[in-house]
């Protein structure tokens, strides 16, 4: 080659002619050099980014959005597939005609731009592709200096080289700025028209077309006439391209457009104190501070029930007077699974962030007790186990005396069974049956249940007086609901990148029960005798307000201290506490208050099952029913006014017959004769009622 070119010049005898055709074998040479190490580099780099930061957006277990996190720009990712045609058309028409056809640049109008710009010695025409805007939009500031817009060539190359003109297409949409702190055609369709992109009518789609030249001068918001005069250009262009009929401009054109309200583009989103959760939930799953993952554009699917949610916000609205200062912790949960479905960690999200479900730690009060019982029922008690209930003065080791007291001061001054004594709440049995085991053990039984908050092994916890979260003793009901098996609460289920890529997606896990199942169950059936108006006796059973209102067994117990009250209970398939109380530990001196938490665990229950099949809690291998006498703890006899269905570990079962309610032959002979006589008719019909009331707990 190079000898080739010697000839050549040897034959020219003009060595000035020689010396010039010379130097542009050398330019011509050099700038081939200079373009192929040029785009040896722009290849080396690689692919540029095509996504900047993008909104993160919560999704609920149905797939509805019920919020977002974002930056300080609001941004969604759309894939192009999933945006509107007349969108996609209308901003190629009006942004870049000859986008399919060129390599990133636009020369004839980059010409004639640049001619107009020498003439008038500036930079104000502007030819740019849509390349180049997506280049500029992504990378680049938007100061107009030719350094600028040599930066803005190299990024478009790269653009152009390693990206199909579709994807380019994608960024570029989900990218440009329509005004408004709104990036990309799905944040500007929610905010304009409160829809989607995938969803605009052909007037909405060339009134949104028209923003990017200009998003102040031609925002409906700050300029309408300007706005419509650009919508109409769009109009006239799509139809001079034939992409639209004339029938199809005019009805555009004259066209209502219904703008979003001011309320509906600042609205708050649902379930907040929820999204809290979740948010601190996704740190963890991510590994990633706060800020980078409100940009990420992470979608993200979690546990909520926006039903749940709307039943329970309604019924803490209708229930709690709005002057009151009152607050509210609540959440529901997923027994089986952990996944948390509903959640209100106050009043009034506005006015105060503070999640009291999950940040707050108050006294459970008589809630509590169950974790008690369930120590005690492995360490030899049974549903019928008495104990005297009478005013104690309990001595304890270090000297002193711990006087407990019943609500209201009410004792039976006898023997009581178990059974009769978590369904009143007795508190002498309570703080009994804690130094018997010991409160160590109390402690260890609570942390069993997943109680990580610290307690003070002391008489007193076991009523209750050791502070916890409502996550917490939601989480502990929850194990007894399924049968022993540890469980985490979670809010989240599957995250994705805003490509549709999984990240992260929560595995389901199996282990062997933490409780025994057979006490769990015992303890549940025990735990319905708070609705069970046979328990009644000094006292009533702390669910009789509720009772009534009730259409299927549950389990629960209430817990009320002099600041605090609650409420827990659960389903087969559903757990859900209430706390009641004021955030400066102010004491709850109306009764009104102390009703609030059964009042809306009950309405919620019911509302969360209804239309829902009746399901019920199985009853384990090793254990066996028995008809009871709830006042005697003995097997029930016809002569007993009242008798309850109560469950045993088999062999643990009473074996011998009530005698505290049989008649006297000698002074009650008339009764025996009446009773021979409706024996067939009232007693056996009545005995069967109470068989069917309870049927859901038979094996």
């Amino acid at each position: 080659m190079v000898q080739t070119i010697k000839k050549m010049l040897l034959k020219i005898k003009n060595r000035r002619l020689r010396w010039l055709v010379a130097a542009g074998f050398g330019l011509s040479f050099a700038l081939i050099v200079f373009i192929v190490g040029f785009f040896t580099y722009v290849y080396s780099l690689g692919p540029p980014p095509l996504t900047s930061e993008q909104n993160t957006v919560y999704y609920s277990s149905s797939g509805q959005v019920i919020g977002e996190e974002h930056g300080p720009e609001n941004r969604y990712w759309k894939h192009l597939e999933d945006i509107d045609s007349d969108i996609i058309q209308s901003t190629l028409h009006t942004e870049d005609r000859r986008f399919y056809e060129h390599n990133g640049f636009d020369f004839k109008r980059i010409i004639a731009a640049a001619l107009k710009d020498l003439k008038s010695f500036s930079m104000n025409e502007g030819a740019s592709t849509i390349t180049q805007q997506y280049a500029r939009n992504m990378y680049l500031s938007h100061e107009k200096t030719w350094t600028r817009k040599l930066k803005e060539a190299f990024y478009t190359l790269r653009l152009e080289l390693f990206y199909s003109k579709d994807a380019i297409l994608e960024g570029y949409l989900n990218t440009i700025y329509y005004g408004h702190g709104a990036y990309g055609v799905e944040a500007a369709s929610r905010y304009f028209f409160n829809k989607s992109a995938n969803d605009l009518s052909l007037a909405e789609a060339t009134m949104l077309a028209g923003i990017p030249k200009g998003p102040s001068y031609y925002s409906p918001f700050h300029n309408f006439d300007n706005a419509k005069r650009r919508q109409l250009q769009i109009l006239a262009t799509l139809k001079a391209k034939n992409y639209i009929s004339e029938q199809q401009q005019k009805d555009a054109a004259q066209t209502e457009l219904a703008f979003t309200e001011n309320h509906e583009r600042t609205k708050i989103s649902i379930a907040p104190y929820f999204q809290d959760m979740v948010l601190r939930e996704l740190r963890s799953v991510l590994d990633q501070d706060i800020e980078k993952i409100k940009s990420g554009g992470y979608q993200v699917y979690t546990t909520l029930n926006v039903e749940n949610q709307k039943q329970l916000e309604q019924t803490v609205t209708e229930r709690l007077p709005n002057e009151s200062e009152i607050q509210v912790g609540a959440l529901a949960m997923n027994p089986k699974t952990g996944a948390v479905t509903s959640l209100i960690g106050g009043k009034d999200y506005q006015s105060s962030q503070f999640n009291r479900a999950i940040q707050a730690k108050r006294m459970p009060g008589s809630a509590f007790k169950p974790f008690l019982y369930y120590a005690a029922l492995n360490h030899g008690y049974t549903p019928t186990t008495a104990l005297l209930s009478k005013p104690t003065n309990f001595e304890l080791a270090d000297g002193t005396v711990y006087q407990p007291s019943n609500y209201n001061g009410y004792y039976a001054e006898k023997p009581v069974t178990l059974a009769q004594a978590l369904a009143v709440s007795d508190n002498i049995y309570a703080v009994k049956t804690n130094l018997y085991l010991t409160p160590e053990k109390l402690v260890e039984t609570a942390e069993q249940f997943g109680i990580n908050s610290e307690l003070q092994a002391t008489p007193s916890l076991a009523l209750g007086t050791g502070s916890v979260s409502v996550d917490e003793m939601v989480t502990g009901y929850s194990m007894l609901a399924n049968g022993g098996y540890s469980i985490q609460p979670y809010t989240i289920e599957k995250v994705t990148d805003a490509k549709g890529n999984v990240l992260y997606e929560r595995q389901e896990t199996t282990s062997e029960p933490i409780l025994d199942p057979k006490t769990s169950f015992i303890l549940t059936h025990l735990m319905t005798g708070m609705f069970d108006r046979s328990l009644n006796g000094y006292m009533q059973v702390t669910g009789t307000a509720i009772a009534d209102q009730l259409t299927r067994p549950y389990a629960g117990k209430s817990g009320t201290t002099s600041t605090d009250s609650w409420m827990i209970g659960y389903s087969p398939n559903l757990t859900t506490g209430v706390w009641i109380g004021y955030d400066e530990n102010k004491r709850l001196e109306k009764a009104a208050d102390h009703r609030y938490a059964k009042q809306i665990w009950a309405d919620f229950m019911e509302s969360a099952h209804e239309g829902k099949p009746m399901e019920t809690f199985e009853v384990p291998d090793g254990v066996v029913g028995a008809y009871v006498d709830p006042t005697s703890g003995e097997l029930a006899t016809p002569y007993c006014e009242d008798d309850r269905l109560m469950y045993f570990v088999e062999g643990t079962e009473p074996t011998s017959y009530c005698t505290a309610h049989n008649y006297d032959e000698q002074n009650d002979q008339h009764d025996e004769e009446l009773e021979e006589q409706d024996d067939e008719q009232e007693e056996e019909p009545s005995r069967l009622k109470k068989m069917l009331d309870w049927l859901p707990f038979v094996d």
